[in-house]
């Protein structure tokens, strides 16, 4: 493994500030980030551990009828929330489905968003990748791609997004709220990943030194409630990422579709 430094802010404004530094990465509860250095993967110069940073660990329902979900929250805590469960169930079944009980009891919401691709080839240091290594070429194309993307791949990266938690997100009009040193900002779940392009090494619409503090969906999607799931279809159903995924809602008027929702997980970066 190689030398890092190691900071612990006591607010968002100091974890920002820390994290400007070349090569820093923020460290929540470790769950993707650490077993990619572990494999020499990535190699950050510094870790700036967010995990007790005040205020970040609520979920708030908000006057207007949405949710804001803090960046620290737990995915099994949000899964296994009784009122959050009932107005977005697509969205437990999805957290619910994703990893093992003990990750679940680990893992963030803002980490789940900033999980790294399972893509083999991505996590073997020894072979050609563009996202690892721009450049260097996709050792997956003309591999073995049964999980690989069939949707906005590109010549440089056929890899895909591992998130369960993203897709009944983006399906139900999520936005990301982010803070970096130039102040707060909102962005659509759906524009947060990037496709890879011929920048498979950018994944996310993250600045340098950005910090996602909260995830927050509108009133709108809890009109989806009674008629809101989660779908995955993977190899092993006790613990396995999905070879394909769907978040689908509906809101019924009388016995018409008023309003119908779907998004795909498994089969590109986003």
């Amino acid at each position: 493994m190689n030398l890092f430094d190691y900071t612990r802010p006591a607010s968002v404004a100091e974890a920002i500030a820390a994290a400007q530094a070349p090569g820093a990465a923020y460290l929540g509860a470790g769950t993707n980030l650490l077993d990619l250095m572990k494999g020499g993967v990535v190699t950050p110069a510094r870790l700036v551990d967010v995990t007790r940073l005040p205020g970040l660990d609520r979920i708030e329902f908000l006057d207007d009828g949405g949710v804001r979900i803090g960046a620290l929250v737990r995915n099994s805590d949000l899964a296994h929330d009784p009122r959050f469960a009932k107005t977005y169930p697509a969205v437990a079944e999805a957290l619910l489905a994703g990893a093992s009980a003990q990750l679940r009891n680990a893992a963030t919401a803002a980490g789940n968003l900033m999980q790294r691709t399972r893509c083999p080839y991505f996590a073997d240091a020894t072979s050609p990748c563009n996202k690892r290594a721009p450049g260097s070429g996709c050792a997956a194309i003309g591999g073995a791609t049964r999980l690989h993307a069939v949707l906005g791949w590109s010549e440089h990266c056929i890899a895909t997004n591992p998130s369960d938690f993203c897709v009944p997100l983006a399906a139900f009009d999520a936005v990301v709220e982010i803070e970096g040193a130039g102040g707060r900002r909102a962005v659509a779940l759906v524009d947060f990943h990037r496709l890879p392009g011929d920048a498979p090494e950018r994944e996310t619409d993250l600045a340098p030194g950005e910090l996602i503090v909260a995830v927050r969906l509108p009133p709108e999607a809890a009109g989806f409630s009674a008629h809101a799931r989660y779908l995955k279809v993977r190899d092993r159903t006790s613990y396995a990422f999905a070879v394909v995924s769907a978040a689908a809602g509906l809101r019924l008027n009388g016995d018409r579709i008023g309003e119908a929702r779907l998004a795909l997980g498994g089969v590109a970066l986003k």
